[in-house]
């Protein structure tokens, strides 16, 4: 039996009468590159903030990293790296002196080498002593990684990760994703609006529409499963279309 690395069962989140996200059901197995799609409105944002422990479900269970989210959100929080779709940093600092901060936040006592570690797996040296008022969109998503990755986490959530970045910055990017889950192991748990970078990078998806869960499966037999479609993209909205059981 896989192991999952992120379940779910009838998670909810409802705001009034507005049900952002409702009864999601979903497991993913550890050592997935999981990809999160929808039309902006569609629930992806409510669902990482809650499997991070930002936001409370109004009903339902989640478990990441087999620790659950209400009754050990600590416990999650110390298995999970996350980052945001703006991650913000001190443009004052230096690379590394952000870094040091970030970790030990995250409870490294002795942060330096780890941080040297990490600035090699994202091949980043020679940036340390940079200011990071200085960066580009690009290379502040990967100083975003370093910080996401310092405490060594099991899971890996990333928010619309390609958002703003040149067509260098997506594909540095990208490669960095199949790194980090292909020599490292990690799952890995994408929202993003980028259909290309999906067949790129994902080994399952999920399609979100109106905050109910309208598909979910491995990207190959999705694919294989249309063999008339030309791209992922007349895929995606065949099946964001599909009513809602």
């Amino acid at each position: 039996m896989t192991n999952s690395a992120i379940k779910t069962d009838g998670l909810s989140k409802s705001y009034g009468s507005t049900r952002a996200l409702d009864a999601l059901t979903l497991d993913v197995p550890s050592g997935e590159v999981f990809g999160l799609l929808g039309h902006n409105g569609a629930g992806k944002t409510t669902t990482v903030n809650m499997l991070t422990t930002l936001l409370g479900p109004t009903s339902g269970t989640a478990e990441v990293g087999g620790r659950s989210i209400i009754a050990d959100a600590k416990g999650v929080r110390q298995a999970i790296g996350y980052l945001p779709e703006n991650v913000q940093f001190y443009d004052n600092l230096t690379l590394f002196e952000n870094l040091r901060f970030f970790a030990r936040l995250s409870g490294l006592r002795r942060p330096d080498q780890r941080i040297r570690d990490v600035l090699g797996i994202l091949d980043f040296e020679g940036h340390d002593r940079q200011r990071l008022g200085t960066f580009s969109k690009g290379m502040r998503q990967r100083v975003g990684i370093a910080q996401a990755i310092l405490h060594s986490p099991t899971v890996l959530f990333l928010d619309e990760p390609t958002s703003g970045l040149d067509p260098e910055g997506v594909r540095t990017l990208r490669e960095t994703i199949v790194r980090l889950n292909s020599e490292f192991g990690m799952t890995i748990f994408m929202n993003t609006h980028l259909l290309s970078e999906v067949t790129k990078t994902c080994t399952s998806i999920g399609i979100l529409r109106g905050g109910r869960l309208v598909h979910h499966d491995t990207l190959d037999r999705t694919l294989s499963a249309f063999p008339g479609e030309d791209s992922l993209e007349e895929i995606y909205f065949h099946l964001e279309s599909k009513p809602v059981s």
